[in-house]
């Protein structure tokens, strides 16, 4: 039987890049495709009730820094809880992931999205930089300027708004959530959840 579970994430969510490789362990693991979604929250947001980070009042900002300490802890990985280059403008890196999406395939494209997600939580870089992306595609071998100039492209810029509005129409209202058979999961600590519809 076919298993495809639908990826709808940001490059620059903390929580995204928490459950990243936990996500890719798990469809492996069950031999699921992973269907790759790169959507703006900040589009998504307003037609869901959500909130920018700033924006939040001040006990559920204090209490997104405790859940990541706490998932940080558990899960062993390196994050910064108030890195140098965040909030950071997440289209350069969103539409750089769906250029190489289109030009390399699902598995090259969710290599860079993780990149790009560790590269703000955990190495303090700033993923709008050009620079920064270059080095990143690079690290991988897929540096081009071709494919730099590519996810520039009002095409790929097009592509990043009909994700953003797939997601509104899923009724998705943060990231990461993963959707399988129809049913959402909301955030990476469902994953467990996930894991037990792949299994079921």
């Amino acid at each position: 039987m076919d298993k495809t579970v639908e990826y709808f994430m940001t490059p620059v969510s903390p929580f995204t890049y928490l459950g990243h490789a936990r996500l890719r362990e798990i469809c492996a693991r069950h031999q699921a495709k992973i269907n790759l979604h790169v959507m703006d929250l900040g589009k998504v947001f307003p037609v869901s009730g959500g909130l920018a980070l700033k924006d939040r009042p001040a006990q559920r900002r204090a209490y997104r820094m405790m859940e990541l300490k706490r998932w940080r802890d558990l899960l062993g990985l390196p994050l910064t809880l108030e890195p140098k280059h965040f909030p950071v403008p997440a289209e350069p890196a969103a539409t750089l992931i769906l250029a190489v999406l289109e030009h390399h395939g699902v598995s090259a494209a969710l290599d860079i999205a993780g990149d790009c997600a560790r590269a703000v939580w955990a190495e303090e870089r700033n993923v709008s930089e050009p620079e920064v992306l270059a080095e990143i595609l690079a690290a991988r071998r897929l540096g081009s300027a071709e494919l730099i100039e590519y996810a520039k492209s009002a095409e790929v810029a097009a592509r990043y708004v009909q994700h953003s509005q797939e997601a509104i129409a899923r009724n998705i209202f943060g990231a990461p959530t993963y959707i399988y058979r129809d049913e959402l999961f909301w955030g990476q600590d469902r994953l467990d959840f996930l894991d037990r519809a792949l299994a079921a």
